[in-house]
Formats: C-alpha cells, structure tokens, sequence
C-alpha cells in the first residue's frame, strides 16, 4: 500500500514537474528574447527569470532524486548522492522563498509611495543593486543549508515510508538548527510578503476610494494596468501564504513525529512553482498574449482542435475627446 502510494506522489509530482519546467522555460526564453531586442532587461524581469530558473532545478532535482528513490527502493545506493540532493533541494526552496519575496517587494516599491525618507533610500540601495542580490540569495541559501550536513543524521526509516538519504535533526543542535533554518527559508520571506501584501491592499484601497471621490461615483474607477500588476502580487502571497502552511506542517511531521513525508512536500512544491509561473505570465501582460498568441499558433496546424483557439483582443485605440466650442 506504501508502495502504490509512493508510485501515485511520484507520478503526480512528475505531471506538475512537467507544467513547472514548460512555463517557467517559457518565461526564460521570451525574457532572453526581449533581451536581445532591448539588449537590457528591467529589474523585474531580472528577478522573474532568476525565479524561472531556480524553479526548473528545483524541480528537475526533485523528481531526480524521486525517481531514484523509486528505483532504489531498498536503499543500496551511497548514502551521498541522496544526501547532497536534498542539499540543494532545500537550497534551492530557499533561493525560489526570497526571490518571490524580492519580486513582491519590488512591485510594492513601485506602487506604494512611503513618506519615510530613511525606508525609500534602503529601498533605493536595495533595488540599486537587483542583479548582485539574485546572485547573492541562492549563495546564502547554499551556506545556509550546509549545515544540515553536520547536525542532520541520515534516516531511511522513519514512520509510515522509507526513503534514502532523509536528513532529520537527532540532536538539540539539530532541532534549534532545523528552527532557525525555518525562520529564514519561511517565515521571513513570509512576512516581507505579507508586509507588502497589506501596503499594496491599502494603497489600492486609498487609491479606489481617491478616484470614486473624483469622479463623484459616476462610473467605476479603473487602474488599467496597474490593477494587473496588484492581482498578481496579491495573488503570489496568496499562493505563497498555503504553500507555507503545508511547509510549516510537513517540517513539524518529519521533526516532531519522524513521519517521512517529504514526497508530499515535493508535490506540493510542484503545485505551487507551477501556480505561481502562470501567475507572473498572466501578471506580464507582453508574456500573456505572446503566450495567447503561441497557443492559437500551435491550434492552426491542428484543425480539429480550433475550438479551444483563444481570442486575441487588441485595444482598440480611444478616440480624442470632443471639445466643446
């Protein structure tokens, strides 16, 4: 029964890992494209394809190592490969938290004004510098994570499942160090997420209730484009908000309990990469309708599948208003 369980996780993991790699390569390719046509990128742009990437390796490692533990599943392997894997597992969790944190916050930044002078020249310093930072946060969480090498122990036996080279914390040491571990790969971006979830939810409530007042309620007030960028960033803490409960739950399992059951987070981690690469897609309006347009493409050559072609709107341009003699 373990077994079929096992087999089941590991061939849902696989269908999300797929969808994870498609549109996050997506990303990638149309962001180098845009590059070689602008020969720069946005800092946006940088943290979403530094995003994409850390994203395919982490799933790529995932299910490598998921497949390998299917195969092996008496664990006659080394110990090591396993073990490094999910070394960079978790250093790669750890880069894909602070860079949809970095994201959120630079969104915020740009469209949330604070009169603090001291806070918008950190921000300032910050955003100065997008592309060191996404070289520096998979590098902390490298030197974060190795630790885990030393006051970790190698348990294939835990309850409920046997899986090669699991680290779980024996000691104190371990346990303060898995708490500590948790506090920066997940609560921290957690609450960087939810302090410019509520700064961008107060400044659209600001901003609506400003426009309603202007227009005297005569029609409903409209953001354009920068009601785009808000759903998306409510929507990546959204996502990121039941991503972190069911972390936060798997890790207290596996710790408290000694229940193997890091197959589950790695599913769900799939589910999440996934939710949020078709949100930065549908929050870059550019990457919304190239990928619309590839779509209907691809549709042509396939006659008998027309009916699932999406229409293409364009805006049609606005006419200039007529002035009153």
């Amino acid at each position: 029964m373990l077994g079929a369980n096992k087999f089941a996780l590991w061939v849902l993991t696989g269908l999300f890992a797929v969808t994870t790699v498609f549109f996050n390569a997506y990303i990638f390719l149309r962001s180098l494209l845009n590059y070689k046509q602008k020969k720069q990128w946005s800092p946006s742009e940088t943290i979403i394809v530094a995003l994409s990437v850390a994203d395919m390796a982490h799933q790529l490692v995932c299910y490598f190592w998921m497949t390998m533990d299917e195969v092996d599943s008496k664990c006659r392997m080394a110990q090591m490969p396993y073990t490094v894997m999910l070394l960079i597992i978790s250093s790669l969790k750890f880069t894909i938290m602070w860079d949809t944190g970095f994201l959120t916050f630079y969104y915020s930044t740009k469209l949330v004004s604070t009169p603090n002078h001291c806070y918008t020249r950190i921000q300032a310093a910050i955003l100065k510098h997008v592309t060191l930072t996404v070289f520096l946060i998979p590098l902390c969480g490298l030197g974060t994570c190795m630790p885990m090498l030393v006051v970790f122990h190698t348990d294939n036996n835990t309850i409920g499942n046997k899986d090669c080279g699991v680290l779980l914390p024996d000691t104190p040491s371990g346990q303060i160090y898995e708490i500590i571990y948790l506090l920066l790969a997940d609560v921290l971006p957690g609450l960087l997420m939810a302090k410019c979830c509520i700064s961008i939810s107060v400044h659209l409530a600001i901003h609506l209730r400003h426009m309603k007042a202007s227009t005297n309620g005569a029609h409903a007030p409209k953001l354009g484009s920068q009601m785009r960028v808000i759903q998306m960033a409510l929507s990546l803490v959204a996502a990121f908000t039941v991503f972190l409960v069911v972390d936060l739950y798997v890790n207290y399992q596996m710790a408290v309990n000694h229940d193997n059951v890091i197959t589950l987070t790695f599913l769900f981690t799939a589910i999440y990469t996934t939710v949020t690469a078709v949100v930065l897609i549908y929050g870059k309006k550019s990457l919304w309708k190239a990928l619309m347009h590839d779509v209907n493409v691809c549709l042509d050559e396939y006659p008998r599948l027309s009916c699932l072609k999406v229409p293409e709107r364009n805006a049609k341009p606005s006419a200039p208003a007529k002035v009153k003699k």
